[in-house]
């Protein structure tokens, strides 16, 4: 009778096998590595855009309501200025292009335009522009559910010709004016929902959302800045979500199995 022990499962691997775990095992802080550098290159960055600085600091005299992100902006105080003026040197964009906007409306255009401007914290949205005056756009931002609500509430009543202002104007003049044959009406009409509004009218750089206000899962265009700036929290939960599926960390747990069979 032979005295020889038995030889447990995956006590001894072909070569093969043994290199191809070695490689993964080698190859998993790496990995690890690139994913974390990529998560925080989304974090506290400036677009590509016409007017951002290359990168968010302090700006202790931005101006009205973009005064918001006066602790860290990726806009200086001179774009805050003209953010808040009608036909502004920024755009040349007429928000009266269908008669005089009401103030309760307006008031929502400059803070969406203060929050594209100023905040560091939309770094997971980014994605590449397809114009000559700007390298970066923002796309599907997911805004809260009272600030689409609101700023749909407020709007409703004021006129435009146009579902997306990103495009299609007659620019003839200097600045932005109806095309032939738009139709001036309310906004109620062009836009029957606040997720309409907030969808359409930059051509989806806004998501509607049924997330609250201090959810930490939506940008916030208004909060109180005594109370800090809540969009830091949700940018660090979009960035740090699941992994893409052709990310590094993806790749490896889907060799993962492969490696443990091999073991057997």
């Amino acid at each position: 009778m032979s005295c020889a022990r038995p030889t447990a499962p995956g006590a001894q691997l072909p070569p093969r096998a043994m290199a191809a775990v070695l490689a993964l095992l080698l190859a998993w802080p790496a990995a690890i590595s690139a994913v974390t550098v990529t998560q925080d290159s989304l974090l506290n960055v400036c677009m590509d855009a016409k007017h951002h600085k290359t990168e968010p600091g302090p700006e202790g005299q931005l101006y009205g309501q973009c005064i918001l992100w006066k602790d860290n902006a990726c806009c200086t105080a001179n774009t805050s200025l003209e953010a808040h003026q009608d036909q502004s040197y920024l755009y040349n964009f007429n928000w009266d292009h269908c008669g005089a906007m009401p103030e309760k409306c307006k008031r929502h255009f400059i803070q969406d335009l203060c929050l594209y401007e100023c905040s560091p914290n939309l770094g997971p949205w980014i994605d590449q522009a397809d114009t000559s005056w700007r390298k970066e756009r923002i796309r599907d931002v997911p805004l809260c559910w009272e600030d689409c609500e609101q700023w749909w509430e407020d709007c409703q009543d004021a006129v435009t010709c146009k579902v997306n202002w990103h495009k299609g104007w007659n620019w003839t003049t200097g600045t932005n004016q109806c095309p032939k044959g738009a139709m001036c009406q309310k906004f109620k009409f062009v836009f029957p929902t606040a997720a309409a509004l907030c969808e359409q009218i930059w051509s989806g750089s806004y998501r509607y959302t049924s997330h609250h206000r201090g959810s930490g899962r939506c940008i916030q265009m208004w909060f109180d800045p005594t109370q800090g700036n809540p969009n830091v929290v949700v940018a660090q939960y979009y960035a740090h979500g699941d992994a893409p599926p052709n990310s590094p960390l993806s790749i490896l747990l889907s060799l993962l199995p492969l490696a443990l069979l091999a073991l057997l």
